[in-house]
């Protein structure tokens, strides 16, 4: 726990690498387009939970296995955003699934150490491109959700993109009260 507290406040934060590849703005809505570098990634699954209640599981899993809960025993730093795969059931609101990860700090790329959490995979995934948008405060399901509805009225019809789930994304520490990032992702098609 202690590893976990001390990677979170004192660590540097390694952002997962990306390429903006175009800005837009449209009925006050800014968002990008990236492309975001693949990779490996530390990944827990919840099933039957309520989405706020399941991220905060999930990121707690994930923090204490890059805090040193893993079989090195090894602190390796902290990476952001927290991602968080959320499944959009017909009415908008979330099913009771979600998937949170985080990428695995540069360093351990190559050979990440073992979770000691059987729940915790560690995934080898591809590059993808996005659709960003961005809002601050403490994110909870009800904002990701008006925040994906913002972006897909801002992209239109013309953009194709996964409509089966997005990401929603945290990049901050719970004890950082001011100035909190978070942003809604599409996958595009």
């Amino acid at each position: 726990m202690l590893g976990m507290v001390k990677n979170s406040l004192l660590s540097t934060v390694e952002a997962w690498p990306y390429r903006l590849l175009s800005k837009g703005e449209k009925d006050q809505v800014s968002y990008e387009e990236r492309a975001c570098e693949g990779g490996r990634f530390a990944a827990v699954e919840l099933v039957g939970k309520a989405f706020d209640e399941a991220s905060k599981e999930g990121a707690v899993k994930l923090l204490k296995y890059v805090g040193g809960s893993n079989d090195k025993g090894v602190g390796m730093g902290m990476t952001a955003p927290v991602s968080i795969t959320a499944y959009p059931a017909e009415d908008g609101s979330f099913q009771q699934k979600v998937k949170v990860s985080l990428r695995i700090p540069s360093q351990f790329q190559d050979n990440p150490p073992c979770p000691t959490d059987e729940s915790i995979k560690i995934e080898e995934r591809q590059g993808m491109t996005i659709y960003s948008t961005q809002f601050g405060g403490y994110a909870k399901e009800a904002d990701y959700i008006s925040y994906a509805a913002k972006l897909q009225a801002a992209l239109g019809s013309d953009a194709a993109y996964r409509k089966d789930f997005y990401l929603c994304n945290g990049y901050d520490p719970p004890m950082k009260p001011y100035g909190r990032r978070n942003e809604v992702w599409f996958v595009k098609e």
